[in-house]
C-alpha cells in the first residue's frame, strides 16, 4: 500500500477550483487501487493536510497523469501558497479496530 500525503497553505478558492477539486475527487474514487483518505488541518499554521491511500503506485500515478489533475497542478498558484507532496510505501499498519480508517480494511505486518 502506498500513501500520497498532499500538504498546503490555501488563499482564495474561486468557482474554478472547486469544480476541478471535484473532478478530482471524483477521479480519485473512480481509480481501480483507490483505498481512501483523510485530511487534517493544522489551526495553528493554516497548513491542511489530504492523505490518499492506494494499493498501488500504479493506481497513484494513473490518478496523476490524469489531465484534470494536471490542469489543476498548473494553476495551484492561484488558490494556493504553497504545498508539500510526500508519496510513501506503507510498510505496516494496527490499532485496536475501532476507528474507520482506509489502512483497517488492508491488512499488512501487525
Amino acid at each position: 500500500m502506498y500513501t500520497s500525503t498532499f500538504t498546503f497553505k490555501k488563499k482564495q478558492y474561486d468557482d474554478v477550483f472547486y469544480a476541478l477539486d471535484e473532478q478530482i475527487a471524483s477521479l480519485a474514487k473512480a481509480t481501480p487501487g483507490y483505498l481512501g483518505e483523510e485530511a487534517w488541518e493544522n489551526t495553528a499554521t493554516g497548513q491542511i493536510s489530504n492523505v490518499y491511500y492506494w494499493d498501488s503506485l500504479e493506481a497513484l500515478q494513473a490518478l496523476i497523469a490524469n489531465p484534470i489533475h494536471q490542469q489543476a497542478k498548473a494553476a495551484q498558484a492561484n488558490w494556493l501558497d504553497g504545498y508539500q507532496v510526500v508519496v510513501a510505501e506503507v510498510l505496516r499498519t494496527y490499532g485496536d479496530g475501532k476507528l474507520e480508517h482506509p489502512c483497517v480494511t488492508i491488512r499488512t505486518h501487525e
